[in-house]
């Protein structure tokens, strides 16, 4: 399994997720068609699939223009919002790409047709999983079509639930920002330190952050640590879905410095 970073936009991510033996790929949220297919051209394989995680226009509004391009490709995602869908998943859904395993997880919230696709290979391989608006490094997306309890349910209980080595491809570059909130919430927290250190040189040199893994997560974003005690002593109560909320609402007024 290999997974090409192809950035877009200000600040989004695209993915190829190529199957290196047979050489068949999914593309992730094309948004700009012509640049992912320079990218798959550079990379010698063969799109058959396209992994749409939710139908915000930075995410899915290159997909009309990418099956010109490229025929014959399952557009897959989970909201009839989505350009181009022809394969509409739901929660549980498996297919193939090549030889690899894709897995869809429904988590809505940022949008209500929002899917998570998780990938495996070979078994020694890290299983990768990519989070479009739901998960970030160190941060979760807006509340958009949800609630609290469905970003709990998503990060928590699906989420969380997958091996804690699973790579984490987000939708976009949001990490420092993110870090400081956390380092606002959990000022005492080393990871929180370290991660926004590391990530501060990274962009820096305009090298990307992603991809983090699930275990990494669960230690320095706040929206993953809503059941640790720190987190719900700020936020004044021990209802881990009371904390997602105060997080998400805090995070919304929150301006880094």
């Amino acid at each position: 399994m290999k997974v090409r970073l192809v950035p877009a936009l200000e600040d989004n991510y695209m993915y190829l997720l190529i199957d290196e033996k047979t050489k068949e790929c999914a593309v992730v949220d094309p948004v700009e068609p012509k640049k992912v297919i320079s990218a798959v051209q550079e990379e010698g394989v063969k799109v058959t699939t396209v992994l749409t995680t939710h139908h915000h226009w930075d995410h899915a509004g290159g997909n009309e223009e990418f099956v010109k391009c490229v025929e014959n490709v399952s557009v897959c995602g989970g909201d009839d919002r989505i350009g181009a869908l022809n394969r509409k998943v739901k929660h549980g859904d498996e297919f193939k790409v090549g030889a690899l395993n894709v897995r869809c997880l429904f988590t809505p919230c940022h949008t209500s047709g929002h899917i998570c696709y998780y990938v495996t290979g070979e078994p020694e391989e890290q299983p990768a999983v990519f989070t479009g608006d739901t998960l970030f490094v160190a941060g979760c997306g807006k509340f958009f079509e949800g609630t609290p309890q469905q970003m709990y349910t998503a990060l928590i209980e699906t989420l969380s639930k997958l091996p804690g080595n699973t790579r984490v491809y987000c939708g976009h570059e949001y990490t420092v920002s993110n870090l400081k909130y956390a380092h606002h919430v959990e000022p005492d927290n080393d990871a929180v330190a370290k991660k926004l250190a590391w990530s501060q040189e990274q962009r820096a040199k305009q090298i990307p952050t992603i991809p983090s893994t699930l275990d990494e997560e669960k230690q320095y974003n706040p929206f993953m640590r809503v059941c640790d005690p720190s987190l719900q002593k700020v936020a004044g109560t021990t209802n881990p879905v009371e904390v997602m909320g105060f997080l998400r609402k805090s995070k919304d007024g929150f301006r880094p410095k």
